[in-house]
C-alpha cells in the first residue's frame, strides 16, 4: 500500500498497488452486489439506487438544481431510492461511494449535457439518461448541430459560425439586419443577442464570445416560437412561447410570469405535420436517445425553422417538456420515471453461438 502526501507533506490518502483506494474494493463489491436482477435479467426497482447528478459549473447551474430536486422528488413518489449528487471533481468516487446503480442526468450547459459527463459514465460502465457521447457534444454545439441538419434536409436559419473570437467590422451583409448572436455552446439564451443595428453587432458578439471561443450568427425569424418534445419515435404535442416583446430570453424563461404558454400549440394540419416530421428526422439525424426538446421559429410566412435540439430539456415546473408530455395523458411523475426506465439496461438477447448450439442440439 502506499500514500499520497500534498507538497507540505499531508497525507491526503492511502493508496493500494492495485490503484483502489482503501474501501473502494469493498464499495465496489457491494455495488455488485446491490444491482440486483430478476430472472428475466432485469434491474429491479427495489435494486435500483438512482443518483440524480445536478449543479455543475456552468452558467445554467441554478436551474439544474431546481430541475434535480423536482426528478428527486418525483421518484421518491414513486418508491424509489434517490441520492441527489452535485456534480464536481469527486463525481466518480461519489457514484462509486454511494452505490449509485443508474445516473439520471439533470445537468444543463457545459461540463454536463455536453458528452463529457456522459463519456465519464461510459467509462465506467454505468446506465445513465438521454443521449450519449456523440449526440450530447453535438447537439451542444450549435455550430455542428446546424451541419448536421443541413446534411439532414432539415431547414435552419441562414447563418454562419464565427471562430476564434474574431470581430468581423459588419454584420455579413448576406444576412442583413436584424440578426441573432449567440455562443456557439451555451443555453438558457445565456450571451444571446439580437442585433437590430449595427452599432450594436461588436457588443453583441463581445457577449458571445464571454462564453466561448466561438459564435453562431443567424437571421432573425420573424414570427412564433414553438417547442417541440421528442421521446424515441413518439412525438409531443407542440408549446408556444408567448412573450410580450417577442425574445424568450432567460428572463421570459424563469423570471417574468406574463410569458405564456399555449399546448397544444395552435397550428394548421399542414404546420403540425411539418413540425413532427422535422422533429424526429433532426432526432435521428444528431443520434439522440431518451426525451428530447427540439425548438423552433415559425416565419410569419408560416415557414418553419429549428434552432436547436436540446437533450436534457428542463424538468422544473414551468418547463416545456412535462407540459407537453401531460396533453398525451404523462402526468410529471409518469414522465420522469419513463426517462428512468429508458436508460435501464434491457435484457441481452442470446448469443449467436449460444443459437446455433440449442439448434444443433434439437432432435
Amino acid at each position: 500500500m502506499g500514500s499520497v502526501f500534498s507538497l507540505n507533506g499531508k497525507l491526503l490518502e492511502n493508496r493500494r498497488e492495485d490503484g483502489l483506494d482503501d474501501g473502494e474494493e469493498e464499495i465496489q463489491s457491494e455495488q455488485k452486489a446491490s444491482h440486483k436482477v430478476n430472472k428475466r435479467g432485469t434491474m429491479t426497482q427495489q435494486s435500483l439506487r438512482i443518483g440524480v447528478l445536478m449543479g455543475g459549473s456552468s452558467a445554467e447551474r441554478e436551474i439544474s438544481l431546481k430541475t434535480g430536486r423536482s426528478i428527486c422528488d418525483a421518484l421518491k413518489r414513486r418508491g424509489y431510492t434517490v441520492i441527489p449528487i452535485e456534480v464536481e471533481a469527486s463525481l466518480p468516487h461519489q457514484i462509486r461511494a454511494k452505490k449509485i446503480s443508474v445516473a439520471f442526468l439533470a445537468l444543463h450547459g457545459p461540463g454536463g449535457e455536453d458528452g463529457t459527463v456522459q463519456g465519464m459514465l461510459e467509462v465506467m460502465k454505468m446506465p445513465y439518461t438521454g443521449s450519449g457521447v456523440s449526440a450530447s457534444a453535438v447537439c451542444m454545439d450549435k455550430g455542428l448541430t446546424r451541419v448536421v441538419l443541413q446534411a439532414a434536409k432539415v431547414p435552419v436559419p441562414p447563418g454562419m459560425t464565427l471562430s476564434g473570437k474574431t470581430i468581423p467590422v459588419r454584420p455579413p451583409a448576406d444576412l442583413g439586419l436584424p440578426v441573432v448572436v449567440k455562443p456557439c455552446a451555451q443555453g438558457s439564451t445565456f450571451g444571446v443577442s439580437i442585433v437590430r443595428k449595427r452599432s450594436q453587432w461588436k457588443e453583441a458578439l463581445q457577449e458571445a464570445y464571454r462564453f466561448g471561443e466561438q459564435a453562431v450568427v443567424e437571421k432573425y425569424i420573424p414570427g412564433r416560437e414553438v417547442a417541440v418534445g421528442v421521446f424515441g419515435n413518439e412525438v409531443f404535442p407542440g408549446v408556444e412561447i408567448i412573450v410580450p416583446g417577442g425574445f424568450y430570453d432567460f428572463t421570459a424563461k424563469y423570471g417574468v410570469a406574463s410569458t405564456r404558454y399555449v399546448c397544444p400549440a395552435a397550428l394548421s394540419p399542414k404546420l403540425e405535420k411539418a413540425l413532427r416530421e422535422y422533429s424526429l428526422r433532426a432526432y435521428q439525424a444528431l443520434g439522440c436517445r431518451g426525451a428530447a426538446r427540439v425548438d423552433f421559429r415559425i416565419h410569419t410566412n408560416g415557414r418553419p425553422y429549428i434552432l436547436e435540439l436540446n437533450t436534457i430539456p428542463g424538468m422544473t415546473e414551468r418547463s416545456l417538456l412535462p407540459m407537453a408530455a401531460a396533453k398525451i395523458g404523462l402526468d410529471y411523475d409518469d414522465l420522469v420515471e419513463r426517462i428512468l426506465r429508458d436508460a435501464l439496461p434491457k435484457r441481452r438477447a442470446p448469443s449467436a453461438k449460444k443459437t446455433r448450439a440449442k439448434r444443433s442440439s434439437a432432435p
